[in-house]
């Protein structure tokens, strides 16, 4: 009965709507999202996922449409994604998965803000300096979107850690600063058979690519792990913002490419950017 009785709500509180290009839809707008949720004692994802169910798309979701359907969002809002590392690239990915409406995250990151981090990293501002950024990105998350689930974990990932971290995610992106733990978290993907999207950054160049439990995956970037040292070449290089936004982005979109199953992914490829001479160049991994 409850789930009738928030269906016919929905519909009776939703409104006819227009795209830019004259497209009519169904509409439920952010504010009754948060009072149904309320009022049935549920979360606004739920309210979501029931609304897009009956043809009714969520407003924050309408620039969406165009590109998503209204069954891809409801995919996207049913899934958990776990972002491992919450500085430059993590923060950054974190924003665009809320903004897309991935519906569960996971976030993972036992840090503290620094003033070095002021540079590239969106979620640090000056009075965030010295707080965890486990909590700056649960609540920028929440600011962005109140319907999503977040779950935040403020710990480094290791080989403890790692199995109950990515518990349940349906795609881990990689937003680390070292190496070591970048070949636990892609080994605790595999064992998981749980798709992984890689990125690294040094000074205005990076790389990404996308891991699934059947590839060789990182030795074919960087060798066997027990020969390498702990950093990459950002420690040489810094780790600049526009190489960072652009990474991340890109991080982002594998993440929904893999999720709704479409487009192309970087599986089995390296895409190598510098924007030193503004070149993207995509590597077969063999």
């Amino acid at each position: 009965m409850l789930e009738a009785d928030i269906v016919g709500t929905i519909k009776k509180v939703s409104r006819r709507k227009k795209l830019p290009d004259g497209t009519l839809y169904q509409s439920i707008s952010v504010e009754h999202t948060e009072n149904l949720a309320k009022r049935f004692k549920v979360g606004g994802q739920h309210i979501e996922i029931k609304a897009l169910e009956n043809d009714i798309v969520p407003e924050r979701y309408a620039r969406n449409m165009k590109t998503f359907s209204i069954e891809d969002q409801a995919i996207l809002l049913r899934s958990k994604v776990c972002v491992v590392g919450l500085g430059g690239l993590g923060g950054t990915v974190v924003e665009i998965l809320a903004r897309c409406g991935i519906g569960t995250l996971a976030l993972i990151d036992g840090d503290s803000f620094e003033d070095s981090n002021l540079n590239r990293q969106f979620l640090s501002t000056h009075h965030l300096l010295a707080a965890p950024k486990v909590e700056a990105a649960a609540q920028r998350v929440r600011h962005i979107n109140s319907s999503i689930v977040v779950q935040n974990y403020p710990e480094y990932l290791n080989r403890k850690n790692a199995k109950r971290l990515l518990k349940n995610s349906d795609v881990v992106v990689d937003c680390l600063d070292n190496v070591q733990t970048r070949f636990i978290l892609e080994e605790t993907s595999k064992k998981a058979k749980i798709p992984l999207v890689s990125a690294a950054v040094a000074g205005i160049s990076g790389h990404i690519t996308t891991i699934f439990p059947q590839d060789r995956g990182l030795t074919l970037i960087y060798g066997e792990p027990n020969r390498l040292p702990p950093k990459g070449a950002e420690t040489a290089l810094g780790c600049l913002s526009p190489a960072v936004t652009l990474l991340a982005s890109l991080e982002s979109a594998e993440v929904v490419k893999i999720l709704l199953n479409r487009g192309a992914t970087l599986r089995n490829r390296l895409l190598i950017v510098d924007l030193n001479d503004n070149t993207l160049a995509v590597l077969d991994l063999i």
